[in-house]
């Protein structure tokens, strides 16, 4: 069975850096995408950022691109989220997700904003205050 488990959340001040972990245990399928999606207080889940198994990498708007890299390594099924310059708006659970597919319906990329994911950690909090 897929499990995830999330790393790496905390508390910082506005500017300062976390780096997420996502383990993905008991995953077997050859072709997966892995990605975050938060939820702030108050707030609907939103995408973030998403790594096919093959690495190519996509996110939910260009200002997380600029902030965050999103980075897999698929040997050990682990995708990591580098935040940098985080700002009080990043505030919210981060939740890891994957979706798998076939060699029929794998795509080259994948979509931070729409995609499903059929598997979903329990999230870490991300906090960014003064």
């Amino acid at each position: 069975q897929l499990q995830l488990a999330e790393s790496g959340g905390g508390s910082v001040q506005p500017g300062g850096s976390l780096r997420l972990s996502c383990v993905a245990s008991g995953l077997t399928a050859f072709y997966y995408t892995i990605g975050w999606f938060r939820q702030a207080p108050g707030k609907e889940r939103e995408g973030v950022s998403c790594i096919t198994n093959g690495g190519s990498p996509n996110y939910a708007d260009s200002s997380l691109k600029g902030r965050f890299t999103i980075s897999g390594d698929s040997a050990k099924k682990t995708a990591f989220l580098q935040m940098n310059s985080l700002k009080p708006e990043d505030t919210g659970v981060y939740y890891c997700g994957v979706d798998v597919y076939t060699e029929a319906t794998v795509q080259a990329m994948c979509d931070p904003l729409n995609i499903r994911y059929t598997y979903k950690g329990q999230g870490t909090q991300v906090t960014v205050s003064s």
